[in-house]
């Protein structure tokens, strides 16, 4: 028995159960007082993310993979569940940020603290890591919508944990409207693949022809419904509210991980086809270039810093994107070195955006948690009083900003040395892949511009209000799984050639035909060693300035003053640059696309004007001016259906009794 759960298969298996019921403690108080309750659960949560860790590496590294099949009764014919490389390279990501997120939550939400609202985010939170644990494993289409449902009300109750406060009840109306609108893609999506494959089972890699109409309208569908779940633009409207307004970890959660889950969704779908038209390729790699630039400059514009970091993950869904769609473009021109380079660069940033990307989120809770605001212009020189969360947010900056030697810059290397591969080509994939390029680089650039203004303003500089200064550092259960994501971040970037075998597996397994020409190996095209050599190199020189630094301060007499105020004798907290000040110039240039809307109360005239207050702020452009009035638009145009919906049972009741005819006269036509 001991031996049978020690199979990496049964591993992950056991996780997956153990993470479902670890929020059961704090449903019954009567047994447990809250606090041991609490701990029990991160516990068990623990424990699975060890469990379903230890079986995803286990796999990834001896290419091992398993079936199970479950005995019911439905009439879809038999559910299968099944591990593989790319379900065991998705798990690592689904198991390891709940367990950082769950110890990181004894001390941001304990449980004497959140009587009110803690028994249920922790049953849900649990609930929600083992149901995107189910949507990997799910080798049917009927297994899969099941999952599926079941992850999407998990979040839903997560993002509206705080309910009684309007935003957070209006972000969770948002994400509940657009994930079933998600779903609604998926009921269309499985019975079609049904109908080209004949059976409900996920068919073989590489066994269907993407020639059909029925294939591009799969890929159409799969682009919708998983592209709304992973957030790409323009279908990423409800994430940055729910972003924001969700617990700190459960952000973290959400972002590392259910973005993701859409990520995998659709490669699974693409790894199903052979011979894709070059338009599929080139459809991914523009609407990743799209949301990657606009995500980004929309990030650059906000005041709120969780729904900062909520469109810098909409940039990062779009840097997945190009790599996935140089793959598939690689696939249409013959290149094996496209495929690779792209989907091993989309698959490690999967990899590396939930780590630096929850290492953020947890980073601004501990700000948040201590300030007691999520208002950039509020903040100012947190690093004093939070010097540790101050050093790992600074390593998350790093990361996601694609900066030697953290990991970051490994995968966008990838994807860039994928890009350059395209450039050699000929034709219209060649024109798409170059000006996709220079795009990327602009990603890179404004991505350095926007958390240059987060750092800055957040953790430099003074206090701008004395209500909201920082008061302690965050306890150890909140800095040590941050502390873990951090040297994640700097071990992948300073030895990568760990992950490039497993990679290649990976790749292999979803495409293995495309792969087999000799002479193009990961290995022969990522040159791993000398990313090693540059990073050691780098990161020991910034520790030898940082150490003559600190020693020439400790050598020096060192006073206290101001910054230089422009000649002002008066230098005060709030002339420090702010969220608008120092993004005032990238703002007027993409306000074509931001939208920008300013408030100036009164003029500025005179030797001495009065007193005038001046604000700005980056609305969610797509989300008001599109689809809100189209939604208004088509709301007039059929108001006249609504007739329908009397609120008398008997006429529900006819309806269904006049479908179920219409249904039967047609089974027989």
């Amino acid at each position: 028995m001991a031996q049978d759960l020690l199979v990496p298969g049964n591993l992950i298996l056991f996780a997956t159960i153990l993470a479902a019921v670890s929020g059961v403690p704090l449903l019954f108080p009567c047994f447990f007082s809250v606090s041991r309750a609490q701990l029990l659960s991160i516990f068990l949560m623990l424990s699975a993310s060890f469990a379903g860790l230890s079986g995803s590496i286990v796999t990834l590294f001896s290419g091992r993979s398993a079936s199970y099949e479950l005995l019911w009764t439905l009439p879809f014919g038999q559910a299968e569940f099944g591990i593989d490389a790319l379900t065991a390279w998705f798990l690592l990501p689904i198991f390891l940020i709940p367990g950082c997120a769950s110890l990181y939550a004894r001390s941001y939400w304990n449980a004497d603290q959140h009587l009110a609202n803690i028994s249920k985010m922790t049953f849900f939170f649990g609930l929600m890591t083992a149901s995107m644990s189910g949507v990997v494993l799910a080798r049917d289409g009927i297994s899969f919508l099941f999952v599926w449902e079941i992850m999407a009300l998990s979040a839903y109750f997560l993002v509206s944990t705080e309910d009684e406060k309007s935003e957070v009840s209006e972000a969770g109306t948002l994400y509940m409207i657009t994930t079933h609108t998600g779903t609604l893609g998926l009921f269309a999506l499985f019975p079609l693949l049904n109908l080209l494959s004949g059976s409900w089972l996920f068919p073989a890699s590489a066994s269907l022809s993407a020639s059909s109409w029925l294939s591009t309208a799969i890929f159409l569908l799969a682009l919708f419904a998983f592209g709304m779940k992973a957030g790409i633009m323009p279908l990423h409207i409800w994430l940055p509210s729910a972003h924001a307004n969700a617990p700190s970890h459960v952000s973290a959660a959400m972002s590392g991980v259910i973005l993701k889950v859409g990520i995998y969704g659709l490669i699974r779908i693409l790894s199903f086809f052979h011979g894709v038209p070059l338009w599929w390729g080139c459809c991914v790699l523009v609407l990743g270039v799209v949301s990657g630039v606009v995500g980004v400059s929309f990030a650059i514009g906000q005041h709120d810093l969780k729904r900062l970091l909520a469109y810098h993950s909409i940039e990062n869904i779009g840097i997945i994107f190009m790599g996935t769609g140089v793959a598939l473009i690689g696939q249409k021109v013959g290149s094996p070195a496209m495929m690779l380079l792209g989907m091993s660069g989309a698959l490690l940033h999967v990899l590396n955006h939930a780590l630096f990307k929850a290492l953020l989120f947890l980073g601004a809770g501990s700000v948040i948690h201590t300030t007691g605001t999520r208002e950039i212009d509020l903040m100012g020189g947190v690093a004093r009083r939070l010097p540790y969360t101050a050093l790992l947010f600074g390593v998350g900056s790093v990361a996601i900003c694609g900066l030697p030697p953290l990991n970051g810059f490994v995968s966008e290397l990838l994807i860039f040395l994928g890009l350059f591969q395209g450039i050699q080509g000929e034709g219209g994939a060649a024109v798409v892949v170059t000006l996709a390029t220079p795009a990327l680089a602009l990603l890179g650039g404004l991505a350095v511009a926007c958390f240059v203004k987060v750092y800055g303003i957040v953790f430099l500089g003074v206090p701008r209000s004395e209500a909201h200064s920082a008061r302690h550092e965050a306890g150890w259960a909140m800095l040590l799984p941050m502390s873990i994501l951090g040297m994640l971040c700097i071990v992948i970037g300073l030895a990568p050639g760990v992950l490039i075998s497993p990679l290649q597996r990976v790749t292999l397994a979803i495409l293995p035909p495309l792969v087999g020409v000799e002479g193009h190996s990961l290995p022969a095209l990522v040159p791993t060693t000398m990313i090693t050599l540059a990073g050691v190199f780098l990161l020991t020189l910034i520790l030898l300035i940082t150490f003559w630094y600190r020693r020439r301060l400790l050598d020096s007499v060192c006073s206290q003053t101001v910054t230089w105020g422009c000649g002002y004798q008066r230098p005060a907290p709030r002339m420090q640059y702010s969220a608008s000040s120092f993004a005032e110039m990238l703002i007027t240039l993409l306000s074509f696309v931001l939208k920008p809307h300013s408030h100036l109360s009164g003029k500025i005239a005179g030797i001495f004007p009065g007193r005038t207050r001046f604000s700005s702020h980056v609305p969610e452009a797509v989300l008001e001016l599109v689809y809100i009035p189209l939604l208004k638009l088509l709301y007039q145009r059929f108001s006249g259906i609504r007739r329908l919906q009397s609120g008398i049972l008997q006429q529900y009741v006819l309806y269904t009794l006049i479908t179920l005819v219409v249904l039967l006269v047609g089974s027989f036509i």
